[in-house]
């Protein structure tokens, strides 16, 4: 089995790219802060989006699904799961609750590793909650023709504690020894997590609930206001890949975590963009001024679908209500026709 060693991660001379994306997570989390203050009209409402985005992405990459209307009451907490994927969603909603809640008080151990693990299958009638796998599992993949075939070959089971109580250990002298950024340490954590595999089942969630919590207890709360799950999901195929080029020569302590690293720090800085965007648009606004100044952050024509996603507390048909309410002002103009409409800034 391999060592894992997060200290001497200072010793590594990283590119342009990463040393420009760490600069900018920098210096979007000072502004941040300004703009929490400035504007704090609109943090509860991106609160309670990011949440439910969260939970609802996070499931959506491993196939678990249910409807708008029923993941809002689940959230809510106001229904019962109706079956299997309901009762899942309804575990990493508590999960993802006790994160956001007491992050400073889960420090990383294994045993609050299987702690999460447990409450995100508290739902459901598993037997293998809250327990390291105890057969072989694979990271598989599919080809064109639709085979499946092993990708990776995770450690064994009676090698699984001891690999996670290192890169634990690990983990938590590097940061606490301050000679590496906890950007760089954390999806290098977080990529020998997977890599490890060290459940049946729910590692892709436990993998985003844990960058949720490193970066909290790092200072980086950008997770709390904007749902990184929800930009993993939509580049899932880049998340995957760079996952892939990773893994080569992992099990010899010889992979390279850099295209990772670059996608991890890449997708947060999208975050933090996202982030001073929708603030600025939810901030202590009218549902019609929220939409005229989703409008008025886009360059082009756009359609309903662009406006929506930027207008993430009102829902499909509130926003349609206000472009049309925008037409009838003369302010925009829609043009096409069903499928193909789209709209233009007319002032």
């Amino acid at each position: 089995m391999r060592r894992f060693d997060y200290s001497s991660l200072k010793e590594r001379t990283w590119d342009n790219e990463i040393i420009n994306y760490l600069s900018q997570i920098h210096e979007k989390k000072g502004r941040q802060a300004v703009f929490l203050r400035q504007k704090p009209g609109g943090v509860e409402k991106l609160i309670a989006i990011a949440k439910i985005q969260s939970t609802e992405a996070s499931n959506e990459i491993e196939g678990i699904r249910t409807t708008d209307t029923r993941l809002r009451q689940l959230m809510g907490e106001k229904t019962a799961p109706r079956n299997r994927d309901e009762r899942e969603i309804a575990g990493y909603r508590d999960a993802l609750n006790a994160v956001h809640e007491s992050f400073a008080c889960i420090p990383l151990t294994p045993g609050y590793i299987l702690q999460l693990h447990k409450i995100l299958f508290a739902h459901t009638d598993s037997a293998f909650g809250g327990s390291f796998k105890n057969v072989q599992n694979y990271i598989t993949a599919t080809d064109a023709a639709g085979k499946t075939y092993a990708l990776f070959t995770p450690p064994a089971p009676y090698e699984t504690p001891g690999a996670v109580q290192e890169i634990c250990d690990a983990f938590c002298f590097a940061v606490g020894e301050g000679r590496v950024d906890p950007l760089l340490i954390i999806p290098v954590f977080i990529h020998d997590f997977l890599c490890i595999h060290p459940f049946l089942d729910g590692n892709g969630r436990m993998s985003r609930l844990l960058t949720t919590l490193l970066l909290y207890r790092s200072g980086y709360e950008i997770g709390r206001y904007i749902s990184l799950e929800s930009k993993i999901a939509e580049t899932k195929d880049l998340y995957y890949d760079a996952l892939e080029r990773s893994q080569n020569g992992w099990r010899e302590g010889a992979d390279d975590p850099s295209p990772f690293i670059k996608y991890f720090l890449g997708t947060v800085v999208a975050a933090y963009r996202d982030f001073e965007e929708r603030l600025e648009i939810v901030a202590e606004k009218s549902p019609l001024d929220t939409v005229r100044n989703a409008v008025g952050a886009r360059i082009g024509p756009f359609t309903k679908s662009d406006i929506a996603d930027l207008c993430t507390s009102m829902s499909a048909s509130s926003v349609e209500r206000r472009l049309r309410e925008l037409c009838e002002r003369g302010e925009i103009e829609k043009l096409g026709g069903g499928r193909s409409t789209y709209y233009v800034r007319k002032r």
